[in-house]
Order: structure tokens, then sequence, then C-alpha cells
């Protein structure tokens, strides 16, 4: 079995007047109108001014450009700023955008947030740990990291064998900035040589001296002087019966004629 239902057209339908006549319902129909139309002129002036459509605003592009840059193209456009902090970026250079959101192009509401994330510049690298190795070694594993040995220093370190890294300067996981140097700090030994007494020994006897100990010659410097046969050892340093780990260089100076 089918029903049918008649609808009646458009233009015979009619306000419900509940009991009223059909002048005084649209009267009363438009005085609610009129009514809700002035509550909220008033909220909108006087409480609480929220337009019921809001205004939109395009996030504009400000990826690569500095913080304080990409701060005023935001609020230009009519939105907030928030500092989301910095994030470690292998290109970007520091204290450049490398994130934002809402991304750029979108449309945004009017004084909305757009969140701002600065590169803090490539990420540390931290000194790799080259104690105990030799130094060509440690180098090699420095060069490696992505940092650069600056300086190397010789001195002496107990118990470490001559040649080997005793430290380094930054120490062992220190993060610095790639291509950052770092100074090798290698053992020239224990000193259990004594340094041998060079006065009055030629130069040539003096370097053989020097090398059957376990030392070598350093610096030589010549001085006028009438005290002593030209080409003697007149003075050295260190002095003879010092201490000296094998290998270190011995300074000496040697007569020359007062002619």
């Amino acid at each position: 079995m089918q029903f049918r239902r008649r609808f009646p057209p458009l233009r015979e339908w009619r306000l419900p007047t509940f009991g009223l006549e059909r002048r005084s319902a649209t009267r009363w129909a438009m005085l609610v109108l009129g009514l809700v139309l002035l509550g909220y002129l008033t909220a909108f002036f006087f409480v609480f001014p929220t337009p019921i459509l809001h205004a939109r605003q395009t996030v504009p592009r400000v990826l690569g450009l500095t913080l304080q840059d990409a701060s005023r193209e935001i609020r230009d456009a009519g939105l907030q700023v928030v500092d989301g902090g910095t994030e470690p970026h292998p290109t970007a250079p520091q204290g450049t955008i490398i994130w934002q959101d809402p991304p750029p192009g979108v449309s945004a509401v009017a004084d909305g947030r757009v969140t701002l994330v600065s590169s803090a510049g490539p990420p540390k690298i931290p000194v790799p740990d080259v104690t105990g190795l030799d130094g060509s070694v440690a180098r090699r594993l420095i060069t490696a990291a992505g940092l650069s040995v600056a300086q190397v220093e010789s001195i002496q370190v107990p118990r470490v064998p001559p040649g080997v890294v005793g430290l380094t300067r930054p120490p062992a996981g220190e993060p610095l900035a790639p291509g950052a140097g770092v100074a090798l700090v290698i053992s020239r030994g224990e000193a259990t040589i004594t340094v041998p007494d060079l006065l009055n020994m030629s130069q040539a006897d003096a370097r053989t001296r020097l090398e059957v100990e376990g030392l070598q010659l350093g610096s030589v410097t010549r001085r006028r002087t009438s005290d002593a046969s030209p080409g003697t050892v007149v003075a050295q340093r260190p002095a003879a019966g010092t201490l000296a780990p094998p290998g270190t260089a011995v300074d000496i100076v040697v007569a020359r004629s007062p002619q």
C-alpha cells in the first residue's frame, strides 16, 4: 500500500499565527528579529567585540630570514609570533628560520599565532678520545671526526710512553663546532736519562755523545770568547746531570775566535 502526501504550493504557505491575526504575527516576528540584532550589536560594541566571521590572513614565507626580519614580516601580516626555540641544522646559518607553523601560504585567522624555529648552526662534534694512541693515529682520528689539530705540545707525562697522546685540549667529549681546533699533548716519556757533561767537547763529539745516551742535539749558538778553544762547547741547556726524557734536545753554545 502506498501513501501520497500532498504539499501545498509555496505561495500558499502561511506563518503560524498562534491565535493572532496575520499582521500582528508579522509584527511580532519583526520585533523578535530586531531584538536579536540589537543584542548582537550591543555585544559587538560594548561587551566582547568579536565579529561573526573572522577575517583571515595568508601566512607569509619567512624561511631563510633572520629571526628579526621574519618576526617583522609576521607582524606586518597581522599575525602573532611564537618563538619555537632553536635546532641544529647542517647548512642553515645560525639565527635563520628553518621551520614555521603554519607553513607559508596557509590562510590563518587574523591575530593567529605563527611558531618560528631558528637554526642553531651545524651540530656540535664531540672531541674523540685519542688518549693512549700514537700521535699520528690521533691526528687522523681527529681530522676524520670533522675537527682539526691546531697545536701539538710535547711534555713529560708520567707513565705514558714517548710519542703517545697523554691528553687533549679541550678534553675528550667536549662538543665543538665543525672544523674547530684541538691541541694534542704528546708525551716525551719520563725523565730517566742523565744529561751528560758536554763542556770542552767539539760540536761533533757533543752530538755523538748525546745520541749515544738517547738524546739529541738541539740549537747551536756561537759566541766569541777567549776563555775556551774555538769550536768547543762552552755552555749547554739542560745542564749536565739533569734528568731528561728520551729524545730530549740539548742546546749548546760553541766558542768562536775572539778575533
